[in-house]
């Protein structure tokens, strides 16, 4: 079979048995106060705004009750954004604001003489559309584009308007401080907030809020299942010991197995590719894998115990420390000699996905249940079983004389703390 590759992945998590099936991870959730960003957090593909910190907008500054923030925070809509895709366009009506998620907008006006002029970018956390929240909106005053994927949540004017007319607390407050701001137009046409004695008010301290998650997680065994069909006629061929449905077999399981790292990487429900922190989600330099950003991306976790990668993005990194000068060094894994960061492995991996732009990913690792950092889930003791959490189950005999049997395997991963997992993201594997 030449579909079998090494499965680093598989063979270095460790394993929970979870007997009922679900695992529930309780977090958290933690975001700073006094930054001027409001906090996100992802479950899957799905981004969700922390709502209590909606209230570091400027227009929301100071306003706590929970409900109505709970409320807006509802009413945020995911969209997402390809590098170069406009999200605003200068002259247009402004019928939504931009809660950026993840990633970086760039915003660009029109100079004196007509030529394009950058009003800085954007990134996690920051608004863009202030006009929308203070009551002044009319049309962009200027342009706005992604500078790498972005994901954002979108609060359409229509939804902010019915929440006004709901919340007595809510349009008392904008109200206020609507009547308090004037929004003078600086140099380049932009509007912004401030408050009519020219400061926005006290300095807030630094500081964190700390609440549970009401809604913790809780990841469910996903299941690969494929069906065996062996002709009776050859299945005890000649009474070998390894006969013809021990061969089926053993290839059977070697493809599931194929199946399940590449859903333990690429799946958008339980994935690890989906489920990194927007704020353990880092940017290359640019072009191939270098020192500096492994190093950047090794710094963000304790007990960091490997790298996974494509292998092109190996032979790119191996590149770059070759430009450079730098001496690679390499550990052994399991009788194997693999490249190494630090004295960390790198493994390799091919399920990672390539994209037409020829980019990829790289990720770092804590594991183990009690280093808080990410696991494999799966449940043994199952009927039938030949492999932990991996059965056959036989079928009957088809009126063609076929034997069937079904052949599954469960599984899932899970990543207890946000900073047990980091990905390095855009990085291209050579022209």
């Amino acid at each position: 079979m030449r579909g079998i590759s090494s499965r680093w992945l598989l063979r270095m998590l460790p394993w929970v048995d979870t007997a009922a099936g679900t695992y529930r991870v309780n977090r958290r959730l933690t975001h700073a106060v006094g930054e001027g960003r409001a906090a996100c957090y992802s479950t899957g593909g799905e981004v969700r705004v922390v709502p209590q910190s909606l209230g570091e907008l400027p227009i929301l500054r100071g306003f706590g009750e929970p409900e109505v923030l709970a409320a807006l925070a509802g009413r945020l809509v995911q969209r997402e954004y390809r590098p170069g895709d406009p999200v605003t366009e200068a002259g247009q009506p402004v019928e939504e604001g931009f809660l950026i998620a993840h990633g970086k907008v760039a915003r660009n006006g029109t100079g004196q003489y007509g030529d394009t002029t950058s009003l800085g970018v954007l990134a996690d956390g920051e608004f863009l559309g202030q006009e929308l929240l203070a009551g002044t909106a009319g049309s962009w005053r200027h342009s706005a584009r992604a500078l790498t994927p972005v994901t954002v949540l979108v609060l359409r004017r229509d939804d902010l308007r019915q929440l006004l007319e709901t919340s007595h607390s809510l349009r008392e407050h904008v109200t206020r401080l609507r009547a308090r701001a004037a929004l003078p137009q600086n140099k380049h046409g932009e509007a912004e907030i401030t408050l009519a004695s020219g400061h926005r008010g006290e300095p807030e301290l630094p500081g964190t809020f700390v609440d549970y998650d009401l809604a913790p997680r809780e990841y469910e065994l996903s299941v690969a299942q494929t069906v065996l069909r062996v002709h009776s006629r050859v299945a005890d061929l000649f009474n070998k010991p390894m006969n013809q449905v021990e061969q089926q077999l053993r290839l059977t399981v070697e493809a599931l197995r194929e199946r399940q790292e590449q859903e333990l990487l690429t799946n958008p429900e339980f994935g690890l590719l989906h489920n990194a922190e927007h704020r353990q989600r880092i940017q290359n330099r640019g072009g191939p894998p270098t020192p500096d950003d492994l190093d950047e991306l090794l710094s963000r976790r304790r007990n960091t115990a490997f790298f996974l990668a494509h292998p092109r993005a190996i032979a790119a990194f191996g590149r770059e420390c070759s430009r450079r000068g730098v001496l690679q060094q390499s550990v052994g894994v399991d009788g194997t000699q693999l490249t190494s960061w630090r004295g960390v492995p790198i493994l390799p991996s091919p399920k990672f996905p390539v994209s037409a732009g020829n980019t990829t990913s790289i990720l770092a690792m804590r594991v183990g249940e009690q280093k808080q950092g990410v696991i494999g889930l799966r449940q043994s003791g199952l009927p039938d079983e030949i492999e932990p959490s991996l059965n056959v189950r036989y079928m009957g005999l088809s009126e063609k004389a076929m034997l069937s049997y079904l052949v599954s395997v469960y599984y899932s991963v899970a990543v207890l703390v946000p900073d047990a997992l980091g990905i390095l993201e855009n990085v291209e594997l050579g022209r």
